[in-house]
């Protein structure tokens, strides 16, 4: 019934439209830029309408979103397509590459110029202190504390990999999201980060990189992975997103990355200024870089008001409250029934909150990959289904309570005046338990509100998407812009339900 339900939730939030270009992008910085410059350059020419998934998560997501059709494409490195998506440790060719993307019905293409590869950095004067410059080095003192991102510590081309050709498998890595490591090196909490060749952060805080003296780490040139279908299936797009090829310099690239984490600009103002210096330098026959001083610079002195209410304020408003007052409707219809059940009949209700508890203590992150496999979809579905989950608890808890609470002495009273189930049900046992089971209902909303934050890693939107960018960005205003009308709703749930809560009281009196 559930997954009925779902599907039905699917067909119903399809476009009558044509179905529009879905580009993607993962949740770090050069990635978001990636996909609105890609975004921006289909609408810009006019051609077909595009919507832009940002931020989706690690490669495992995007993945799963493309094979399932929920994106059409999204910016990816080579290195990460063959050690990741390939599964192989062979260097591959392009046309290798794409002979082994074919029977997923995936193909590469469209290089943009630069490569991004991997590195390994240190505080510089830590560096020089201990004579480190390798990453060989790094053997020699298993005692420092490499602070890298998740997805590096998972990959086989990264952490995995790396330990195993370096035999540090002595150090102990710290999980660390990669927009926060930054902070955590400066403050002296790690000593080795993970990084991108054209990261800006490593130039701002003087970090050292440490040379691949066994080249472990491969080539991360960067290009769109996409559906086969893509070309045939928006002609007129692809011919405007194949003209970015080789247009991105690793000057470039790493000049774009400086001005969205460094001087405050957002993802969609760079790209913007990236495809206007482009248009002209075709106009003047130029290739000249992207200036970093133009006009259109953002301020970093932005208000946080401004931040705060930007532009894109009422959509995630919006967005995250649909997902929240969904998610609840259904755990209400499933979650009274299923307490009335744990009451009733306590040996199955003692198997149902045993298996509702279970999936509390699910991590969220986990649940939504176990989900995204599960359904073949990214964004709204899984987030909702997760959502649901997590609101069930309470609710049946509370209706299980509520019910306990009533006195034996009035369910024999209803008998007696000739009530039969349903109707004691309906009339005596749900008006008695009626406060404990909106103190339940408040519980998964208040809860509710705040998990909705993990719907935008798979792209399912809500405030949840700022923080994501601030994360990315080790932005805190950006993080207090989401977080802060995220509170603020649970704040404004809590306060109506006191309201109705001390209204049914009076109407008792």
């Amino acid at each position: 019934m559930l997954r009925l339900a779902c599907w039905a939730l699917a067909a119903f939030s399809l476009p009558a439209l044509s179905q529009p270009l879905v580009v993607g992008s993962k949740r770090f910085t050069e990635s978001y830029i990636l996909g609105e410059i890609v975004s921006q350059s289909v609408v810009v020419a006019g051609q077909d309408r595009v919507r832009l998934k940002s931020g989706l998560g690690n490669t495992g997501i995007l993945l799963s979103a493309l094979l399932s059709g929920e994106i059409d494409l999204y910016p990816e490195y080579t290195g990460t397509i063959t050690r990741e998506i390939l599964k192989t440790e062979q260097a591959l060719s392009l046309e290798q590459i794409n002979e082994r993307l074919a029977p997923l019905g995936l193909q590469a293409g469209v290089l943009l110029g630069f490569d991004n590869s991997y590195v390994l950095a240190m505080r510089r004067e830590q560096a020089q202190e201990l004579q480190i410059k390798t990453i060989s080095d790094l053997t020699k003192h298993p005692r420092l504390v490499p602070g890298l991102s998740h997805e590096f510590i998972g990959r086989k081309d990264g952490w995995k990999g790396l330990s195993e050709a370096y035999q540090l498998g002595g150090m102990s890595p710290r999980g660390l999201d990669h927009g926060l490591a930054y902070e955590a090196i400066v403050a002296k909490q790690i000593d080795v980060v993970d990084a991108y060749g054209t990261d800006s952060k490593l130039k701002r805080y003087g970090l050292t990189i440490l040379q691949d003296d066994r080249r472990f780490f491969p080539t991360y040139e960067a290009l769109l992975l996409y559906r086969a279908d893509v070309p045939t299936k928006f002609p007129e797009s692809w011919k405007i997103i194949q003209t970015l090829e080789n247009k991105i310099s690793q000057g470039m690239m790493l000049d774009l990355n400086t001005r969205v984490e460094i001087e405050g600009q957002t993802f969609a103002a760079v790209a913007q200024q990236f495809l206007l210096q482009q248009k002209t330098d075709q106009a003047q026959g130029t290739s000249s870089g992207v200036n970093s001083s133009d006009g259109q610079r953002v301020s970093t002195l932005q208000s946080f008001s401004r931040t705060l209410f930007a532009p894109d304020f009422w959509r995630l408003g919006a967005q995250h409250i649909f997902l929240v007052l969904f998610s609840l409707l259904l755990a209400l219809v499933v979650g009274l029934p299923l307490g009335i059940v744990c009451f009733y009949w306590p040996r199955t209700g003692q198997a149902v909150l045993s298996v509702i508890g279970v999936i509390q203590t699910i991590p969220s992150l986990a649940l939504l990959a176990f989900l995204i496999s599960l359904f073949g979809l990214i964004g709204t579905i899984p987030a909702i289904v997760a959502l649901f989950l997590y609101a069930l608890l309470p609710i049946v808890q509370s209706t299980h309570a509520g019910f306990s609470e009533i006195s034996s002495s009035m369910r024999q009273a209803a008998t007696a005046l000739g009530l039969g189930f349903r109707l004691r049900l309906f009339l005596i046992e749900l008006p008695l338990a009626r406060t404990m089971i909106l103190s339940g209902i408040n519980v998964a909303a208040v809860t509710s509100v705040g998990t909705a934050t993990i719907a935008a890693f798979v792209g399912a939107g809500g405030f949840g998407e700022r923080i994501a960018q601030g994360l990315a960005l080790n932005n805190t205003s950006m993080l207090l812009a989401g977080a802060i009308p995220s509170a603020t709703l649970a704040l404004l749930i809590q306060g109506g339900f006191y309201i109705f809560e001390r209204r049914l009281a009076t109407s008792r009196r």
